[in-house]
């Protein structure tokens, strides 16, 4: 199976400088250089413009192969594996976000803190996936047989989301803490911040630098479920490349506007399981039957509004017991 992409050397570039001009206005427009609590309003306000460049991309990216020549169906082909692929990738950033909470929750991170990491964390997730993404691309196209791995791979992980969506995971259990606790000098109290500090000459790492370590460690994990799912819509890399890109830009302030309604939507891991298992399926139907983007697009958006709606009709009826 030959390498095809839409992708010209100019859009590549294009698009590069797309990302870095995104990422400033992120950095300085979404808490600058102040560390400061980001507000509901806020996050929310951030997060409709991360949407509306995705979509706006989209436009772009339809009306720009249409100027190319191409066929018209060709362009609204590729524009719905866009759309398809930001669905789904954004979709399951969103279980990515109830992690991030359970590692500040877990040590105790004020929330004017957490801003940085997440910028970091974003940075980090970005240069993995992109390693991942024409890593995984190159092997999907040189060994088909691979679709079928990666379809059994998500159908697993969708089976175990489902058992496992209410089980809380214990931190202190973990492997990759437990080596760096018991490796580095860790001082026991936030320094604003900063990830090390010099104490008499002595260089320490403070509990954010821990933070830090785990969010990178858990955007790794969700990026190896993610990328495979992609590749049931496209496997062009620039359609995976932009449409996993724009999911993340926008995760720092989903994560912010998610933070405070996590309880409300406590049914969105089971939609996100299902849309693995969706997705998995379809791999593993691809050589017999070829799902219509269009119709995996309205899949994956019902799947995912109808668990958010019922979330919240529940919360509704059983609201959550405030903690003292």
């Amino acid at each position: 199976m030959a390498l095809t992409s839409i992708g010209t050397p100019m859009m590549w570039v294009g698009f590069l400088i797309l990302v870095l001009v995104v990422l400033a206005i992120d950095l300085w427009g979404l808490g600058g250089k102040t560390a400061h609590k980001v507000s509901q309003k806020e996050a929310l306000s951030w997060t409709i413009v991360w949407m509306l460049l995705a979509f706006a991309f989209g436009g772009v990216l339809w009306w720009y192969l249409l100027q190319q020549g191409h066929d018209p169906q060709f362009a609204k082909d590729k524009t719905m594996e866009f759309f398809t692929g930001y669905l789904i990738e954004k979709s399951l950033s969103v279980d990515n976000i109830f992690v991030f909470l359970m590692i500040f929750s877990f040590f105790s991170v004020p929330p004017i803190y957490q801003r940085r990491v997440l910028l970091y964390g974003v940075l980090g997730a970005i240069i993995m996936r992109a390693v991942m993404i024409f890593a995984g691309v190159a092997l999907v196209t040189k060994f088909h047989w691979l679709m079928y791995v990666f379809g059994a791979f998500l159908l697993l992980t969708g089976l175990k989301m489902l058992f496992i969506a209410d089980k809380e995971t214990d931190l202190n259990n973990n492997p990759v803490l437990k080596w760096l606790r018991s490796h580095l000098r860790i001082t026991n109290e936030f320094h604003e911040e900063k990830f090390t500090v010099r104490h008499k000459g002595v260089l320490w790492f403070t509990p954010l630098f821990l933070v830090l370590v785990m969010v990178e460690l858990s955007d790794l994990i969700f990026a190896v479920d993610s990328i495979p799912a992609i590749f049931a819509i496209t496997t062009d890399p620039f359609i995976v490349f932009t449409s996993n890109i724009f999911a993340i830009m926008g995760l720092r302030a989903l994560y912010f506007l998610l933070a405070d309604w996590n309880e409300r939507f406590h049914l969105l891991k089971y939609g996100l399981a299902i849309v693995l298992l969706f997705v998995g399926a379809k791999m593993l139907l691809l050589d017999i039957y070829k799902i219509p983007t269009s119709v995996s697009l309205g899949i994956v958006g019902a799947i995912i509004g109808s668990s958010m709606v019922i979330s919240w009709m529940h919360s509704a009826k059983h609201p959550p017991a405030h903690k003292e």
